[in-house]
């Protein structure tokens, strides 16, 4: 995981708003979320079973999350890379794959794999958040 400065931290929003603008770029809310903090993701690079996100932490202000007017406050933004496993899960669950078909969610095989060429994936983190930022039709409270 690469940590990294930029200009949506500490900016705050409507969460509905943010998440139907950032829709249209890609990034997504993470469905898994505690209801005073998410994160929105955005695929910056696949490929061979490894992925790499750009993820855009936030916490609730004001309001439940997953609310349209829920009030959010992001945090500091981050990339990750997950490797996964293309092949068949022998674990606990093998017995439901074979019962009940194939499973399409696998487990990573590492939540957090080494990133080469960190300055490239922080660039393009910043690229992407600019993107979206300056596509807003009303600026974010700072």
């Amino acid at each position: 995981m690469i940590q990294f400065e930029s200009s949506i931290e500490g900016k705050k929003a409507e969460f509905g708003y943010i998440r139907d603008s950032f829709e249209r770029f890609g990034c997504s809310f993470c469905s898994n979320f505690e209801y005073h903090e998410g994160k929105f993701d955005s695929i910056l690079h696949r490929k061979d079973g490894e992925t790499i996100y750009l993820r855009m932490p936030f916490r609730v202000i004001d309001g439940e999350l997953d609310h349209h007017s829920a009030y959010i406050e992001f945090g500091r933004p981050f990339v990750i890379k997950h490797v996964v496993n293309f092949g068949l899960d022998y674990d606990e669950n093998s017995l439901l794959t074979v019962t009940g078909g194939l499973s399409q969610f696998q487990e990573p095989i590492d939540k957090d794999g080494e990133i080469k060429d960190k300055n490239q994936w922080v660039q393009a983190g910043e690229q992407k958040i600019d993107e979206m930022l300056n596509s807003l039709e009303t600026d974010l409270v700072s």
